[in-house]
């Protein structure tokens, strides 16, 4: 998904406040976080994520992998935090963090 650059602000504004629901350890990309990614962002939609330490290079490879993973899209990476967006037509408005911070 192709976000433009309002969007991406204002995604930027909400995911400053998230703390992050997934932390990726030494182990990488697993099954099992690729599963507990998923179950989080068709909750919540959008979502922060923890790197492991690497280099920033590393880090956004990191982070590309885990959007394609997740059919999501990558709005922000800084530092060892990713934000990554899946829009939900069905989410819980009381889970939703795009909900819950609409205008």
């Amino acid at each position: 998904m192709q976000l433009d650059n309002a969007t991406i602000k204002r995604l930027k504004g909400i995911g400053h406040e998230l703390k992050p629901i997934v932390m990726i350890g030494n182990k990488g990309i697993t099954p099992t976080i690729t599963e507990e990614i998923d179950r989080a962002l068709t909750d919540h939609e959008l979502i922060k994520v923890k790197l492991p330490a690497g280099t920033k290079e590393e880090r956004d490879i990191i982070g590309a992998e885990l959007a394609k993973a997740a059919n999501a899209s990558l709005v922000h990476s800084i530092g060892r935090m990713a934000l990554l967006l899946r829009k939900n037509p069905n989410a819980n408005p009381k889970l939703s963090n795009l909900a819950r911070h609409a205008q």
